[in-house]
């Protein structure tokens, strides 16, 4: 495709009046607008021959295969051509799918090795598969006064995936400060439930570990030593459903629950625990049961990927009861979820009693920054009085929800979006210390 520049236009817009004015008033002149607009004509005629021809333009395109959700990533276009490349090039992208473009979808081509290129920058909002549709490449002639422009199919699958950097980044890290793994095996000694040797006694144990009958035989007090219980179930159960569908710093509160649950399954699973995944909105969605192994973590990615988004509001009446009649054993159930109201915190509160009768309830829920700020931002206009008194009226009925819970036994885990992972991480862990699953 070739059309003139906006540079073209404005002259042409400029010659034509003109050209009429000397036609009105000097009739032996007009020839002269005329005479000028040919000349352009013909010069933009010179300027879309000269230089390469748009069908000598090829284009590709090069980005991730995957990306995980609230992930920044590049895609770079490059253009090659039989001839020299032109100058001036420009590149825009066509995309579709749950991605956007913070900077916007066209970019300045810059020269390089193999050919000029430009990076565009986008970003995941959400899961799911992103297209790269086609891209467009446009140059403009030697003389400046035409636009040469092709579009080219490109019909890439960019995977938008649940954002497991965490897990990469952060879990060799709280591995360590577990003694996990090491140059040697280690164990978890000192608070498990599991008899792992005997040992002198020393002062900072606990006297209920000292074994009577072994030391008066010895002579001296010697005590009991335990190891971490492993082979436990747990269970990462995600409310799926629309409170937790909305945005919390542009990522939905879902995504970053199952990034969570993802880091904490990986904890567990190299502890030596089964995990398994559960995800309910106004019915149960997605369901795993309790497996083990390291490569048991690829099933998890999988089922936690299928995880949909829902405008459906949550019933917890009938997914904690689907999930408690699915297992068969004592459990630590570590649930995600948000309440918007008193209402459906009454309804998860009942709920939420009934597993506690048989199994372990770890609930995490994530700070509201955003309505913090509200209630704690300076009011600078009227409005924001009524704002704040509100947002500090929600958050005084959130904290008192969280009480409730405690009061009932429930162990809550209440973090900023952005270190929910080690928090429910360092709470797990906590939890196996004190051998309560």
């Amino acid at each position: 495709m070739i059309y003139p520049t906006r540079r073209t236009i404005l002259v042409a817009a400029a010659i034509g009046p003109a050209a009429l004015v000397i036609g009105l008033f000097a009739p032996a002149y007009w020839t002269a607008g005329l005479a000028l607009l040919a000349l352009l004509l013909a010069l933009c005629a010179v300027d879309a021959v000269a230089g390469p021809a748009t069908r000598s333009a090829t284009v590709t395109c090069e980005g991730p295969r995957s990306a995980g959700v609230g992930e920044s990533f590049g895609v770079t276009a490059r253009a090659r051509f039989a001839r020299p490349p032109p100058a001036g090039i420009q590149f825009a992208l066509g995309v579709s799918g749950p991605v956007a473009a913070p900077f916007g979808l066209r970019a300045e081509a810059q020269a390089a090795q193999g050919g000029p290129a430009a990076a565009i920058v986008l970003r995941a909002e959400r899961r799911g598969t992103a297209r790269l549709m086609c891209v467009w490449i446009r140059w403009t002639g030697p003389l400046g006064l035409i636009w040469k422009q092709r579009q080219l199919a490109l019909d890439q699958a960019i995977l938008i995936t649940p954002d497991i950097r965490s897990v990469s980044d952060k879990s060799v890290l709280l591995l360590n400060q577990e003694a996990m793994f090491g140059v040697k095996a280690q164990l978890q000694v000192g608070e498990g439930a599991e008899f792992e040797a005997l040992a002198d006694f020393r002062p900072g144990m606990d006297k209920r570990a000292i074994d009577w009958k072994t030391s008066a035989r010895h002579t001296m007090l010697v005590a009991k030593e335990y190891r971490t219980e492993r082979n436990n179930n747990i269970v990462m159960a995600l409310d799926a459903g629309r409170a937790m569908c909305e945005p919390l710093n542009d990522v939905p509160r879902i995504d970053r629950a199952v990034s969570a649950a993802l880091l904490t399954a990986f904890v567990a699973l190299k502890d030596g625990d089964r995990v398994g995944f559960f995800a309910f909105d106004s019915r149960p969605r997605a369901a795993s049961q309790p497996i083990s192994g390291q490569r048991a973590f690829a099933l998890l990615q999988r089922v936690a990927a299928g995880i949909d988004y829902s405008a459906s509001e949550t019933n917890y009446t009938l997914g904690i009861a689907t999930l408690a009649s699915e297992l068969s054993r004592r459990s630590l159930i570590i649930l995600f979820t948000e309440f918007a109201d008193t209402i459906s915190a009454e309804l998860m509160m009942a709920a939420v009693g009934t597993l506690l009768k048989r199994h372990l309830v770890l609930f995490v829920v994530l700070r509201d920054e955003e309505l913090e700020g509200i209630a704690g931002a300076e009011p600078s206009q009227p409005d924001d009085i009524g704002r704040a008194v509100t947002a500090a009226a929600l958050l005084r009925e959130r904290r008192l929800v969280i009480t409730r819970l405690r009061h009932l036994g429930v162990h809550v885990v209440e973090a900023p979006a952005a270190e929910a992972g080690p928090a429910v991480v360092a709470a797990y862990l906590d939890i196996k210390r004190r051998s309560l699953i």
